[in-house]
């Protein structure tokens, strides 16, 4: 047993953030004891420091340049999950009640995350230049694209969103680290590839106090009690599965399409992710008054939780493939 927590420390982690959710939910929430909303913040600012001290120019430009990913990624968020809107939205509102069937809606519509696809993406050795690009493209476009995808299928209007803050917010936390990491980069790098063991532990601690506060939150929320049981059962079956078949489809397709596995990890984990930090603060504006807009956020609030658990479980797999030396 010490032998496989200590192999296994992550996935046990991850099992014990979330039952410590459940028992102790207070001190996780956002804003609450532990100021973990704070915490994982500034870790994830921390992750991109190092990953702009590690990651060289030239990986960088290779990364942005990569337009066949960045196109794939993108059809996903904005095509492919709409799409599957256009395929079962009747069939959803014909058994659940309608604002529960539009949260799916609103789910599908969302951009992609930013802070956890990167990491995850660095925890299973994909391409993480091209992960920092799309999930940043993702968060830029889903600005002006959500609230058109939400106007086209549900009808709102006075949708609008703030750019400038939206883009204000992904610089402070991830592009000004990732930049300071460069400028810093002949100076830290020796330090860094000293310290890689415990380097490399530290997108998992990110990720295992990013779950704890997702999950604590939920708890809090009471989003596990305000609604039946059945309703709760189908939103979770529901969000497992699509989760599951865009992953599969993703893993599929790219193996068609001869990307590299490292492209594939990074559309693994950019293209199945919806993100909650931005998801919420939109839904308040686009669905401003609205009485049902707990049920509304209802699938984004559960698909978000196991979104995480699912793609660290993924980035552990894909961590332990054989390290190829690409020097």
């Amino acid at each position: 047993m010490t032998n496989w927590l200590k192999k296994e420390w992550f996935l046990a982690g991850m099992v014990a953030a979330i039952l410590l959710a459940i028992a102790f939910p207070a001190p996780g929430v956002s804003a609450g004891p532990l100021q973990l909303d704070t915490i994982t913040s500034l870790g994830i600012a921390l992750i991109f420091f190092l990953h702009g001290i590690g990651l060289s120019p030239k990986a960088i430009i290779a990364g942005m340049s990569n337009w066949r990913l960045h196109l794939y990624v993108q059809s996903i968020t904005f095509l492919v999950y709409p799409l599957i809107w256009l395929i079962c939205g009747d069939g959803l509102q014909a058994f659940m009640p309608a604002a529960l069937a539009f949260g799916f809606c609103y789910l599908f519509a969302l951009p992609s995350t930013i802070s956890s696809s990167v990491a995850m993406t660095s925890i299973a050795r994909g391409n993480v230049p091209g992960a920092i690009f799309n999930a940043s493209l993702s968060s830029i476009l889903g600005v002006f694209i959500t609230p058109f995808l939400v106007q086209l299928f549900m009808g709102l209007d006075g949708v609008s969103m703030d750019l400038s803050a939206t883009v204000s917010s992904i610089a402070k936390i991830l592009i000004l680290p990732m930049i300071l990491g460069q400028l810093l980069r002949r100076l830290l790098l020796p330090w860094l590839d000293k310290r890689k063991s415990i380097v490399n532990k530290v997108d998992k601690i990110v990720i295992l106090l990013i779950v704890y506060n997702a999950f604590c939150d939920s708890v809090a929320g009471g989003i596990w009690a305000d609604f039946s049981i059945w309703l709760l059962a189908v939103t979770i079956i529901i969000s497992g599965l699509v989760l599951l078949a865009i992953s599969h489809g993703i893993t599929k397709s790219t193996g068609w399409l001869k990307f590299s596995k490292e492209d594939e990890i990074a559309a693994v984990f950019c293209g199945t992710k919806k993100t909650l930090a931005a998801g919420i603060p939109m839904a308040k504006i686009i669905f401003a008054g609205d009485p049902a807009l707990g049920m509304l956020l209802l699938p984004i609030m559960i698909y978000h939780p196991i979104q995480i658990f699912y793609c660290a479980v993924l980035a552990n797999r894909y961590a332990k493939r054989p390290q190829l030396d690409n020097n």
